[in-house]
């Protein structure tokens, strides 16, 4: 675990205890900070005291169980301090004296009453990666290399990652992928961090100087957290505003609002390298790499990997072994000579596209909570589409938007879809499920519905 004696007797309000604010928690407590925590989920707040070292120290809710709060020392505090814990309702509170407020990247900040009460408290909003970048100067030299994009990122990061582990540097992945970053043990000097960032994270984040900074991509996406498409890429901006003008920046511009942040850092001369569009590389030694999108990828892990000083035989090695991940143009099943692909991840149009441009015959699952009225950013790709089958609350409303371009049905449910593109398919066809859409109408989350189509797959005859 991280900890920091910068911490050590400052007080600090941490709403949410899912995995990464339950590891806040504990960081911060070994650390011999106060802490007061909460999360409207009776279930984690019981969580949080079952894991170590809190486990069996004692029952009760606080404030919103009628009781007072409850307080209790950290039964495994740092040599120099002990940190004490309570769990109490935030909204209940001043904040008025506490060092920040500790939030989750999903705690949308640009309309939660808590953190407007935070803001006119004077006290700072902040995450875990911030409190990471506060932790540095005490872990052992090491480098930080952070990715963030709204497609591609999660890839790009476990690429990076596995390139380095190839070569054999000690690395490990956190931010939006992987475990909680506090919650793992420093690296040996020598090490390098791999961040996946999203834009919430970064928002939440303000002294983060990261060795390597990568952009892939800035497409409309949670919009409804910012002040229209000029306030999200501005949130992407800052990762390279935190580098101080010093380390590297790797900026794919194939998109304009990427384009003008790396404008924006030229006089950086050697320290910019930009990716532009429509170069070509080959990838067919990269099994797990395929599409445009992924060349993009890989290039921006290997001008990271170079500019962290790997050698290219390593890097060369590390591209041909890696095996991709799950819910990401994921080959679940070959069957009858059809390929069905879990392209989960695929929430919104443009990260579609690329899969769409990546087979060549596709019975294309599409549909779910839609994030955008159009499927314009896919149209490039309607060529390779044999039929699509629409399922979820944009059912109706993709199939209507299709019917002049591809052959489409209403499959309505994703079991349904499946079953209707398995039996129309023949071989050498693909089976894509890339959904264009978030998934909460129907599943619990991306990684559900994926799993469901696995299942669904391996089900068939």
């Amino acid at each position: 675990m991280i900890s920091c004696t910068a911490w050590r007797g400052k007080r600090y309000a941490v709403l949410g205890l899912a995995r990464s604010g339950a590891a806040t928690v504990q960081a911060l407590l070994a650390s011999g900070a106060q802490v007061v925590a909460w999360d409207s989920d009776e279930g984690r707040r019981a969580a949080l005291l079952q894991t170590p070292p809190l486990q069996g120290r004692g029952r009760g809710w606080g404030a919103a169980a009628g009781e007072q709060p409850l307080d209790r020392p950290h039964p495994n505090p740092s040599p120099e301090g002990e940190g004490l814990l309570t769990l109490a309702d935030l909204d209940t509170l001043d904040l008025a004296g506490f060092d920040a407020l500790v939030v989750s990247p999903g705690v949308p900040i640009n309309r939660h009453p808590l953190a407007a009460k935070a803001r006119a408290a004077g006290v700072p909003i902040i995450g875990d990666v911030e409190l990471f970048a506060q932790a540095r100067a005490e872990l052992p030299p090491h480098r930080v290399a952070a990715i963030t994009g709204t497609n591609g990122k999660s890839t790009t990061t476990a690429l990076l990652h596995h390139i380095l582990a190839t070569a054999g540097v000690p690395t490990l992945m956190g931010g939006n992928i992987g475990l909680p970053v506090l919650s793992r043990d420093p690296l040996p000097a020598g090490g390098v961090y791999v961040l996946e960032l999203s834009s919430y994270q970064i928002d939440l984040t303000t002294s983060l100087e990261c060795e390597v900074a990568v952009l892939l991509n800035i497409t409309p996406d949670h919009l409804d957290r910012y002040d229209g498409f000029a306030g999200y890429a501005a949130a992407k901006a800052r990762l390279f505003t935190m580098q101080r003008g010093t380390g590297t920046a790797i900026i794919a511009i194939g998109d304009a609002a990427s384009a003008a942040i790396a404008r924006s850092l030229s006089a950086r001369g050697e320290g910019l390298i930009k990716i532009a569009p429509g170069f070509c590389m080959d990838q067919s030694r990269w099994p797990a790499l395929q599409g445009p999108h992924n060349a993009v990828n890989a290039l921006a892990a290997i001008r990271a990997a170079e500019a962290l000083g790997v050698p290219a035989a390593a890097i060369d090695r590390a591209l041909e072994s890696f095996t991709g991940l799950p819910h990401r143009m994921e080959t679940v099943a070959v069957k009858r000579g059809v390929r069905f692909v879990n392209d989960s991840k695929a929430t919104n149009p443009e990260s579609t596209a690329p899969a769409l441009a990546a087979f060549g015959r596709i019975h294309w699952i599409v549909g779910g909570q839609a994030k955008t009225d159009t499927l314009d950013a896919c149209a490039p790709g309607f060529g390779h589409v044999v039929r699509a089958y629409a399922i979820g609350e944009a059912a109706a409303r993709f199939a209507a938007l299709l019917t002049d371009v591809v052959s489409v049905e209403q499959s309505g449910t994703l079991a349904a879809a499946v079953a209707a593109a398995a039996a129309r398919a023949g071989e050498g066809d693909t089976v894509l499920l890339s959904p264009a859409c978030a998934s909460f109408d129907q599943f619990r989350d991306f990684e559900d519905r994926g799993d469901q189509f696995r299942a669904l797959v391996e089900a068939l005859p």
